[in-house]
């Protein structure tokens, strides 16, 4: 059944085609290693080229555990490992959210094991409850279509395809699944204490919401974000096909003809081409810039995070990101 059910999932999103090559972050936990196992199964049938990576964030006591963990079991399976130690706590001292660097610094690591080993897709253990954990975040923080379409089963970054075949398995199906095989993942402790937000969501938001108002939550929250990710991809292609080749900025006449929900979209997919991302844009930001747009003078300016600063000329709206110097000062 589990087996079935992920094999549903990667050919309704056409995760993987034969001969692929794929990078497999494990790190030791029961979503990474159901992901790991399922995948040496379908290696034969599907001919697929497997790579394991880990990154030992070395934010607990026993990390190092988890790594030699993740070696051995690649010597179990015959599978090739690159593996590797950032010390995040340090990085975090520079400043900054201790999760967005983890997350920054894991992301790093796995486009450059990706590009040692040539690997073209990059598979994920992210499973329906971390979706329905990631949808209940963005709508306490306010999130808009983007954020609120969660966890993609697919999605392109810096060249790389990054695919989650469980996306639509419950955690405790994966469970259910080790248990019968007998595999014995590495259990994260810190994830039992409400030290993050996401922990807190996931052991006393969700389990109330479940038993006091629908005990079908996860699953709703992850329908909801299927469906408005669908909306959003559609969306994405309208606003594409109209920034195309827009080198000078935005055309003002041209992005007051359009509905409010395309314009908001192009004014984010200009912050993202100088900025890299748009992390740190909120609502209020766009509200700002929609205020330059219809009410400011011309040569009026409206500055972002990370240095990114919006200009109104008299025919475009023109993004640029301020050198690091100029922004230190």
């Amino acid at each position: 059944m589990f087996l079935e059910k992920v094999k549903d999932t990667i050919k309704r999103y056409n995760l993987i085609a034969k001969g692929d090559r794929v990078l497999v972050g494990v790190s030791g936990g029961p979503d990474s290693l159901a992901l790991l196992y399922l995948l040496n199964d379908l290696k034969r049938a599907l001919d697929l080229k497997l790579h394991i990576a880990h990154l030992d964030h070395c934010l607990r006591e026993d990390s190092r555990g988890d790594r030699i963990f993740v070696e051995g079991l690649a010597r179990k399976l015959k599978l090739p490992v690159t593996t590797a130690g950032i010390n995040v706590r340090q990085l975090a001292k520079r400043g900054g959210s201790l999760e967005e660097i983890a997350r920054n610094a894991r992301l790093g690591f796995l486009f450059k094991a990706a590009k040692d080993t040539k690997s073209a897709k990059i598979a994920l253990g992210h499973n329906l409850d971390d979706q329905a954990e990631t949808v209940l975040m963005r709508i306490l923080r306010g999130a808009g279509l983007y954020g609120l379409s969660g966890i993609s089963p697919k999605r392109k970054i810096r060249g790389y395809e990054i695919i989650r075949p469980l996306i639509e398995t419950r955690r405790s199906e994966i469970e259910a699944y080790l248990k019968k095989k007998k595999i014995k993942p590495r259990i994260d402790k810190s994830n039992l204490e409400d030290i993050y937000f996401r922990n807190k969501i996931r052991n006393r938001l969700l389990p109330l919401l479940e038993k006091e108002y629908n005990r079908n939550i996860r699953e709703v929250l992850s329908n909801m974000a299927q469906s408005l990710g669908c909306d959003y991809d559609y969306l994405l292609r309208c606003a594409e096909r109209r920034i195309k080749g827009s080198r000078s900025g935005l055309n003002l006449r041209r992005l007051k003809k359009l509905h409010p929900a395309l314009q908001r979209l192009m004014l984010r997919m200009s912050i993202a081409k100088v900025k890299g991302d748009t992390r740190r844009i909120t609502f209020q930001h766009i509200k700002e810039i929609e205020d330059l747009i219809y009410n400011r003078p011309v040569h009026s300016i409206v500055d972002l995070p990370k240095g990114v600063s919006v200009v109104k000329s008299k025919s475009y709206l023109s993004f640029f990101r301020k050198a690091k110097s100029s922004i230190n000062t």
